[in-house]
């Protein structure tokens, strides 16, 4: 009877709602890889920054600014087309794990 029940707790786990995918799956989904590199240490150009290693609070406050258009200026207008698809826990998640890489 045990396995029945452990057979029925997988099974709804696998039906429950996805969790909040991962902030290095969200980097890649993102496209965020394409302007800060593959592990946010070496940008498409000197003018973009390097992330890994950023602050997570500094790094989702950015994004929220450049989201909701509070910060214009420089290359925020590149990040502007992309962050209307970054929902704010995504910010988060995604802000953690630039916070998080060595």
């Amino acid at each position: 009877m045990k396995f029945g029940l452990i057979l029925a707790g997988v099974a709804a786990a696998a039906f429950a709602a996805p969790a909040l995918a991962d902030g290095k799956a969200l980097y890649l989904e993102k496209t965020c890889i394409a302007c800060h590199g593959k592990d946010a240490k070496k940008p498409l150009t000197p003018e973009y920054p390097r992330l890994a290693g950023q602050n997570a609070k500094y790094a989702e406050n950015q994004m929220q600014d450049i989201k909701s258009g509070k910060r214009a200026n420089g290359n925020s207008a590149a990040m502007k087309g992309v962050m209307h698809l970054v929902t704010d826990a995504e910010i988060k998640e995604l802000a953690k794990y630039l916070s998080e890489i060595k």
